[in-house]
């Protein structure tokens, strides 16, 4: 069953079948609004998680590329959460803005763009609305993470930036650059980052970024995944060329490397 994004969030379920097992769990995909006001702002975001697990699980803050939350972003989210994570899908705009096209997108992120210290607070909004939820929500406080795709990895990225307490930090075909490169010194969380080896629009700030996280003093790591370009994880992005489609190979890769560096951070043991 699919669910659709209008001015409210909409919770919908998802019935998977027990196989003929007598008392199987039946999953059933959570997807709740979660509004909170910043500067005067409204900011409707999205929880996702799967309510027929037992136990609590890490809780990653998601934020979207830049048509930000819509339904395509939730089905995503869902995809994403499956049975291993609790995800705040963020909504990074404010709930008045819902771009529907590419020219709508870009003027939406251009001022968080032009102020990276904006950015930065939203995001710490959002990782402090995701810890707020585990009042209700079945989220290890001990394993948080934040993940993001194009302009969310741009996001996210800032969110590394900023210092917060989070586990580990993804980045998807994000842009890599900043406004100052000096905050890589105060990173705690542990940082990949992934974009396509053909990606025109990220790719020339690859060196800048490679002389700022070697300041960081936690793991990180770029992948550079080959015959990729931007939006690689994107199914929308359905052109047969140019600069930004989807990559069915390169996208399973990010996903499988993704899962990796969060259980591999996610165990470590904190000082």
């Amino acid at each position: 069953m699919r669910c659709w994004w209008g001015f409210v969030a909409l919770a919908c379920l998802v019935l998977a079948g027990s196989c003929g097992r007598p008392g199987a769990a039946v999953a059933r995909m959570v997807t709740r609004p979660v509004t909170w006001t910043q500067d005067g702002v409204r900011f409707d975001s999205v929880l996702v998680y799967d309510d027929a697990v037992s136990g609590h699980r890490p809780g990653l803050v998601m934020v979207p590329n830049w048509h930000g939350v819509n339904a395509i972003a939730i089905d995503k989210a869902r995809m994403i959460a499956g049975h291993d994570y609790v995800i705040l899908l963020t909504d990074l705009y404010g709930a008045a803005i819902r771009p529907t096209d590419d020219a709508q997108a870009k003027a939406a992120v251009k001022p968080l763009m032009a102020d990276r210290a904006l950015l930065r607070r939203r995001m710490a909004r959002a990782l402090a609305e995701l810890r707020a939820q585990a009042a209700s929500a079945p989220i290890d406080l001990s394993r948080l993470a934040a993940i993001g795709f194009c302009f969310g990895g741009t996001a996210v990225l800032d969110l590394a930036r900023s210092g917060a307490d989070v586990r580990a930090v993804i980045s998807f075909h994000g842009d890599l650059a900043t406004d100052d490169p000096s905050l890589a010194r105060g990173i705690r969380a542990s940082v990949l980052a992934m974009n396509g080896a053909d990606d025109q629009w990220t790719m020339p700030d690859l060196p800048a970024f490679l002389r700022e996280m070697s300041q960081t003093p936690t793991a990180w790591q770029f992948v550079a995944i080959g015959h990729a370009v931007h939006c690689f994880t994107e199914a929308e992005a359905t052109a047969s060329s140019g600069m930004c489609r989807y990559n069915e190979d390169a996208a399973r890769r990010s996903y499988e490397l993704m899962r990796g560096w969060l259980a591999t951070h996610f165990a470590e043991a904190r000082p």
